[in-house]
């Protein structure tokens, strides 16, 4: 045991950049900025396609009312056509009216044998009489019609005017909408950047220096080697032991993350480019769908809330480094973890 602590005090100290962790903390905030901006956009998407639904009802209801005024002002100008024309034959009546009683007058101080002539006056007065009321009933009538169709006019001004008003409204709530859902957004995406870092350092210290472990941008990567053996998606014992320490962290990082922002912990399992010789697995595809799924599982036997936790399966085809080389192989077989929105 003292030669073994000798060795360790011996280890040259890996001095690690600040500017690393600052170049990384900033692809890791460029990262999760455009990928809440394209959810942003979703939601704003979705908030403007339900008021366009009711911007169309609108404008649907000032079609209809716009119909309704022209109707109203063509019954409008009959009605004063026909007010004019009664007006020219109540006028005309009224003409020969006086014409009638004239005759009448001449008649009587003309000759008094012309009676007959007397009573057809009388007669056709009273006739013209008739006609003349009538006149009279029907101007009234459409005197009381054109008041009826300047009081809908007026109605239906009123009612397209206040159309107007609830457009204009609707445009500014909209417009307000996307501007607080955007500064919310941004908002959370701050908070979540913050906590990413803390829990990334805190993993750093739990877990140590081990070139096994490692961050590389915005996740924390576990070369397969250290929690499964070759071929297979049972964890092994030192790999549970490395897992203990990281649900530990997660289960103290919910407790500190708000309720609000929709946050989970992402668990990529992912293969080598080279064919798999198993009769438990068929493809690359089910081997590191199979890992990652363990490892899910593991920390939720471990206390991590399931709905913080994602699997998911890449097989070969997200490699990090392309080479044809052992080296190669060993980095592309990992599992790697990525704290992000929901």
């Amino acid at each position: 045991m003292p030669a073994v602590r000798s060795r360790r005090a011996q280890r040259p100290i890996d001095y690690w950049p600040g500017f690393v962790d600052a170049l990384t903390t900033m692809l890791l905030v460029i990262t999760f900025l455009l990928s809440v901006f394209m959810l942003a956009q979703f939601f704003l998407a979705r908030e403007v396609t339900g008021k366009d639904t009711v911007l169309t009802k609108l404008n649907k209801q000032i079609a209809e009312l716009t119909a309704q005024l022209a109707l109203a002002q063509t019954n409008r100008a009959d009605a004063q056509n026909q007010l004019a024309a009664l007006t020219a034959t109540l006028a005309s009546e009224q003409k020969k009216n006086a014409a009638l009683q004239g005759e009448m007058a001449a008649a009587g101080a003309g000759a008094g044998s012309a009676d007959q002539r007397v009573v057809a006056a009388e007669q056709a007065l009273q006739a013209e009489k008739q006609v003349s009321a009538q006149a009279l009933a029907q101007v009234e009538i459409l005197n009381q019609q054109i008041g009826a169709l300047r009081k809908q006019l007026a109605a239906i001004e009123d009612a397209l005017a206040a159309s107007e008003a609830r457009d204009k409204q609707s445009q500014a709530k909209i417009a307000d909408l996307g501007s607080r859902l955007n500064i919310a957004l941004a908002q959370k995406v701050q908070e979540l950047a913050r906590y990413r870092s803390d829990f990334f350092g805190r993993l750093r210290q739990i877990l140590g220096d081990r070139p096994d472990i490692r961050t590389v941008g915005d996740r924390f990567v576990f070369q397969s080697e250290v929690l499964f053996d070759t071929g297979k998606a049972v964890l092994n014992p030192a790999g549970e032991s490395e897992l203990d320490k990281l649900a530990s962290a997660v289960i103290e990082l919910n407790k500190e993350i708000p309720p609000e922002i929709p946050w989970v912990l992402r668990v990529d399992g992912h293969t080598d480019k080279r064919p798999i010789q198993s009769p438990e697995f068929h493809s690359n595809w089910d081997l590191s769908a199979a890992r990652a799924i363990a490892v899910v599982q593991y920390l939720i036997s471990k206390g991590v809330p399931a709905d913080r936790l994602v699997a998911a399966g890449f097989g070969e085809f997200q490699p990090i480094d392309p080479g044809d080389n052992e080296a190669a192989y060993a980095k592309n077989r990992r599992i790697e973890l990525k704290l992000t929105e929901k």
